[in-house]
């Protein structure tokens, strides 16, 4: 069951992945093409990570891993073992016959799915396949590859949750990815929902087979009719298009605006929720840093071409305000300050997780800005992030509501 029609209302239910061996098979080298800039000590951001699992279950929030829930889906469907396997294969790349078929027989031998699906996600070496027979009459992709090549590349994103799906009103979009290291991490997701008896019913409004591509860090519920989806590093116009197209031609489906926000194209503001958070009925959090380029589009269902799309030329408080019919204060990242704004940004001071109205969940380094939300009335949960934060996502990109109450 997916129930989702808001940024802020008490969240029941939310999907988090454990950092696992994936963060050990990070290298410098690997670091820019896996889109990491530094690599996190894994105890460390273990410990961190169970703490922010901590808070959300003291807060009455029932947590719910990714590994697990594929697991369980292997668990209750024993022919889905070899699928799974082969696409995984597949879809890392692995061409070679001989080490294609090595990874599959060592996928094979695994007992415990949850193990299957953990390794999957660590990345497999060729060091590893110890029991594929190589004999004196080596092949040249056996003698020119290194034995510490990575067959299939680890996904330490997965930490980040909130992006291969988006959940969005009681449907989910199954994303396409920006970045081809990622799109291995929506296989999961596809899995639990086409198989797992919770979540199989779930109707999908986009699917990662699209051409274009969508992140969930850019996905924004801002009420039970309206979407804020962001046009970012990651998220395509032509996807938020399809994506509307499927919401409107859906007569369960409650939500008929989407407002497009189109924010500067980099790594620092890779998401809208990098830069732009709710964070109560009447709240948002924001980095300065946008206002200046900042465009905001309104995308209506139209009968005759399918959508209508017009910008909104006005300030973001008076958009707001307008949409959701009530008052809107901005509150800035860093208190507005230029130098401690871009600092706290980028250690994701925007980066909030409301778990229930006026109640957000940040990383305690971001002390400036933490300040100013207590100022504004906003109860902050700290939570350590020294290592989390050096994949450049906070408490929001870490987790995906699939449950939050309508009041």
């Amino acid at each position: 069951m997916i129930n989702v029609k808001s940024e802020i209302m008490p969240l029941k239910r939310v999907l988090l992945h454990r950092p696992g061996n994936e963060l050990l098979n990070l290298t410098p080298d690997s670091l820019t093409r896996l889109l990491f800039d530094d690599i996190p000590y894994l105890k460390i951001a273990r410990e961190e990570h169970d703490e922010f699992a901590r808070i959300l279950r003291m807060n009455g929030v029932e947590v719910v891993y990714l590994e697990d829930l594929m697991a369980e889906v292997l668990d209750m469907n024993p022919e889905l073992k070899e699928k799974f396997i082969r696409q995984f294969v597949y879809e890392a790349g692995i061409k070679t016959p001989k080490y294609k078929n090595a990874v599959i027989d060592f996928l094979m031998g695994f007992n415990d799915n949850k193990e299957l699906v953990l390794k999957t996600m660590e990345g497999i070496n060729v060091n590893e396949l110890a029991a594929m027979e190589r004999d004196m009459e080596h092949s040249l992709v056996d003698l020119v590859t290194e034995e510490s090549k990575f067959l299939a590349d680890p996904m330490p994103n997965l930490v980040f949750t909130r992006d291969p799906f988006a959940s969005i009103g009681n449907g989910i979009s199954l994303n396409k990815m920006y970045a081809v290291t990622r799109n291995r991490e929506t296989i999961y997701a596809e899995y639990i929902f086409n198989y797992h008896p919770e979540y199989k019913d779930t109707v999908k409004y986009y699917d990662r087979y699209n051409p274009y591509h969508i992140e969930g860090g850019d996905i924004l519920v801002l009420n039970d009719h309206i979407l804020a989806i962001g046009v970012s590093q990651r998220t395509l116009p032509e996807s938020i298009e399809q994506l509307a197209l499927n919401l409107f031609k859906d007569p369960e489906c409650p939500f008929d605006t989407i407002l497009a926000f189109n924010i500067p194209n980099s790594r620092a503001f890779m998401h809208l929720d990098t830069v732009f958070t709710q964070i109560d009925y009447d709240k948002f959090t924001y980095h300065p840093g946008i206002m200046d380029t900042l465009q905001v589009f309104e995308i209506k269902e139209d009968v005759m071409e399918g959508i209508k799309v017009k910008e909104i030329n006005d300030g973001l408080e008076n958009i707001l305000e307008k949409y959701l019919k009530r008052d809107i204060t901005l509150i800035p990242c860093g208190g507005g300050d230029k130098i401690i704004s871009e600092r706290e940004q980028w250690n994701d001071g925007s980066n909030t997780l409301c778990i229930a109205p006026g109640v957000v969940i940040v990383y305690d380094r971001n002390n400036i800005t933490n300040a100013v939300l207590r100022r504004y009335g906003i109860k902050v949960l700290e939570m350590h992030g020294s290592e989390l934060s050096r994949g450049r996502g906070g408490p929001r990109c870490m987790s995906m509501p699939l449950i939050r109450s309508d009041n």
